[in-house]
């Protein structure tokens, strides 16, 4: 199963809506955390969990207690260098989604904006992982 975690505060909402519309239907865990406003852009998979936070990290510390530590793929939907450590140390393989992601994200995997970039890479990676 390929786990999603999505900073909705740290995406642009055509950044969230390219993300979720490349997505495939299942297979995935995805839970999103931000505030209600930068949630509301964007109409969320019935099977995603959708955590609204006000305040500073709060999107992070959700989302960091939502982490599963697994050898299956991780997508993380943020450029933020708070979840360097994380990525990094994943075992599995990472995709960020990000057109600014912290140096230390760069080097945790594969990196993509699906607005710049287009979705092209995001599903090539999902394919590839899926196998």
């Amino acid at each position: 199963m390929i786990q999603v975690l999505i900073d909705a505060d740290n995406l642009s909402a055509p950044q969230l809506r390219a993300l979720v519309a490349a997505l495939p239907a299942g297979g995935m865990r995805i839970v999103v955390a931000g505030s209600p406003r930068a949630l509301a852009s964007v109409a969320w998979p019935p099977r995603a969990t959708v955590i609204a936070v006000e305040g500073w990290q709060q999107a992070d510390l959700r989302l960091a207690a939502a982490y599963r530590l697994t050898d299956e793929p991780l997508v993380l939907g943020s450029g933020d260098g708070d979840f360097s450590l994380l990525a990094v140390n994943h075992p599995g393989p990472v995709l960020v989604i990000s057109d600014r992601p912290a140096s230390r994200l760069r080097g945790a995997g594969t990196v993509t904006d699906p607005v710049t970039d287009g979705t092209a890479v995001l599903r090539r990676w999902l394919d590839e992982v899926a196998g």
